[in-house]
């Protein structure tokens, strides 16, 4: 079967090789009979197209030369590639080669017939030289114009789908050069559109300019466009949202350059149009990430990545593992997803030194024992509760996994020699109004407290909650010496709603649709901010090399996005009518939900950071020594499962704000 398949390829590159070389034999033929026509009837011409008036010595002297100048003419076209393009694509180059390469042969044959031979009549020289270079053109240009027609006008416009190009640039021009040429393409492309009035009203390619973006709506009826392909490769992302969201009021299929890159390198087809996403309608540049910075503060360390095996802590997983870690620490509760990141960073990194461990960041043996063992100087913790409604049912658990979680992990970190913690916080955690969001907020707290304890030198004040008799007890010989040079780094990191992490709307909207609907959004109302994956776990690597200690970074993450909007262009990308073909249902608030999320508390304020989109927060001051006291408390009723945690939070955390239900009053 092998040889049978080496056989066919083998036959197939013959076939094509031989193809190509009868085209540029039969190219030969063409040029050498068309040289030979051009200069007799450019001669013919001159003595009114009768053979029999033509002047003798003028006749012998063509006869004697022309053949020859055929011959040296191919040889010179050979060296101009003339005979090996491929002229289906022929385009602008090709045609300057051709031009060039018919003048120096002209130039070359003037010179020659009227030194060696005889002065020719003026048309001789002129005509000849020009219907040569017609009939070289034709012949290579022919068959790109027979496609052009074909694709133009084959079935008729009413039969294939009718495409509006945004951006009638050198990119729109490549699209449409593409789509005219593609024999199979099922597109026509109607008219465009360019935000540049100078355009208006004027040709590219045959194809109108019909406005700008403001035009887009009434010429999507007028022309009764079918799809809108957008090749503004060069346009920020707050233009591209705007443009995305008039595109998105319309039925037509949406799809885009991605970047200037393709235009750059020439990739620039109907082919590299990729579909509009959502992340589009964000409407920010990404974050931008100095990787060189991160490498240097990864490479050759220890990294632990608390729940390693969820959306934010995989990727954290993935990105660590491209700069080089002395090894990589994985510890997650959920089998599975541990499992499944352990497989993917073996395939794609045979070389990584790779520890997967199952265990809860709650247990505090657990933790001293991998601490104790492996020793990380990095510590990422992505391990938590985030369910909103989940966690308003659970109050309890959410202290146990979030708060004791932390606490006991940033503990074990800070007695066993590592340098950096961050911890991943989130922005429900400014003002909170549900137990998840205060949970956190008391995370930041915990990493806010421990910060400023080792900075005064009290490392040793700090309580070691929950202590069994065994491995983890930190002072084992009660010397004290476990908390000298005691110099662990800890901080925060927060941000908004993160696209496609588990638990978040996108996916669930992605069901909805794709089960006919409804899509359900809670408020009309409700806004949220939102980023993506690689930008969360960007700005959580770059804080931990800006660390300095207690410090809680937020990323600008731009202009908060209406969920209802977002549902709706959602729908309207998936090649639906929002209430139309999929329904909205409104289904109220959640339990602990607020409308609209805050990135900072109003005391905290903002300090710039090398990044523009990464700013610091300076810490809300609190006593460290009663927040400690609190927590202990915290711990004693969770356990407990006491039906009044949430009176204790609201006691310690004073901008967290629960209904009066919540609070049993």
């Amino acid at each position: 079967m092998i040889c049978d398949n080496e056989k066919k390829n083998t036959r197939e590159r013959v076939r094509f090789v031989e193809r190509w070389q009868v085209v540029a034999a039969f190219l030969v033929v063409y040029d050498i009979i068309t040289i030979h026509i051009s200069y007799f009837v450019s001669l013919w011409s001159r003595f009114d197209f009768m053979f029999t008036r033509i002047e003798s010595h003028y006749l012998d002297s063509y006869l004697s030369f022309i053949t020859y100048y055929a011959v040296a003419s191919v040889i010179l076209f050979w060296m101009f590639r003339l005979y090996r393009s491929i002229w289906q694509f022929a385009s602008y180059p090709e045609l300057i080669r051709i031009i060039i390469a018919s003048a120096l042969a002209s130039i070359v044959h003037s010179v020659v017939i009227t030194v060696f031979f005889e002065r020719m009549p003026l048309i001789y020289y002129f005509g000849g030289a020009l219907l040569q270079m017609v009939f070289l053109i034709a012949s290579r240009f022919s068959r790109r114009l027979i496609l052009f027609g074909k694709t133009r006008y084959k079935s008729g416009y009413g039969q294939r789908k009718r495409v509006m190009l945004i951006g009638a640039g050198a990119a729109g021009q490549m699209i449409i050069r593409d789509i005219n040429t593609n024999t199979d393409s099922e597109d026509v492309v109607v008219c465009a559109i360019d935000d540049d009035s100078n355009k208006w009203n004027r040709f590219i390619d045959d194809i109108p300019i019909v406005g700008g973006r403001d035009d887009i709506l009434v010429n999507v009826e007028k022309y009764k466009v079918d799809k809108i392909y957008i090749v503004i490769p060069s346009a920020d992302a707050e233009d591209r949202r705007d443009i995305l969201n008039i595109c998105s009021e319309t039925d037509c299929e949406l799809k885009q350059l991605p970047s200037i890159y393709q235009l750059i390198t020439g990739q620039v087809s109907a082919g590299e149009l990729r579909d509009v996403s959502v992340e589009d309608l964000l409407g920010r540049k990404p974050i931008d990430v100095d990787l060189n910075e991160v490498f240097q503060f990864i490479n050759g360390k220890t990294v632990l990545v608390t729940g390693g095996g969820g959306s934010i802590g995989s990727e954290l997983c993935r990105q660590i593992s491209n700069h080089g870690p002395k090894q990589l620490i994985i510890v997650d509760i959920y089998e599975n997803n541990a499992y499944d990141i352990q497989i993917e960073l073996k395939e794609k990194h045979p070389e990584l030194d790779l520890v997967v461990l199952i265990g809860s960041v709650r247990d505090s043996r657990r933790m001293f024992e991998i601490f104790e063992k492996h020793r990380p100087e990095i510590v990422y913790h992505a391990a938590a509760h985030k369910h909103v409604p989940l966690m308003e049912e659970s109050p309890c658990e959410a202290i146990k996994n979030n708060v004791l979680g932390t606490y006991k992990t940033a503990y074990a970190a800070m007695v066993h020699g590592c340098k950096r913690f961050v911890l991943i916080s989130t922005d429900k955690a400014v003002n909170p109004t549900n137990i998840m969001g205060a949970s956190k907020r008391l995370c930041e707290m915990v990493i806010q407290s421990f910060s400023s304890k080792i900075m005064e030198g009290k490392a040793s004040e700090i309580p070691q909650l929950f202590t069994h008799e065994g491995i983890e007890n930190a002072d084992k010989d009660g010397s004290g010496k476990v908390f000298q040079d005691i110099d662990t780094e800890f901080v925060a990191v927060r941000f908004g709603n993160v696209l496609g992490s588990n638990g978040s709307v996108i996916p669930l909207f992605k069901r909805q649709i794709a089960n006919g609907g409804p899509v359900t959004v809670t408020h009309p109302d409700i806004i949220r901010y939102f980023m993506t994956i690689p930008e969360a776990v960007s700005l959580v690597m770059l804080a931990g090399t800006y660390a300095k200690g207690g410090e809680i970074f937020v990323l600008d993450m731009g202009s908060p996005v209406k969920i209802d909007t977002l549902a709706k262009n959602l729908i309207k990308l998936s090649g639906y009518r929002p209430n139309v073909d999929i329904m909205i249902e409104y289904t109220g608030l959640r339990p602990g939900e607020k409308l609209y999320e805050e990135k900072l508390m109003a005391e905290e304020g903002l300090r710039k950071t090398e990044n523009e989109l990464i700013h610091i927060g300076n810490p809300i001051e609190f006593d460290a020594d009663s927040f400690f006291s609190s927590l202990k408390k915290l711990m004693d009723m969770s356990y407990a499962n006491d039906s009044d945690i949430k009176k204790q939070v609201a006691a310690v955390v004073s901008t967290y704000h629960p209904k009066q239900d919540d609070l049993g009053q």
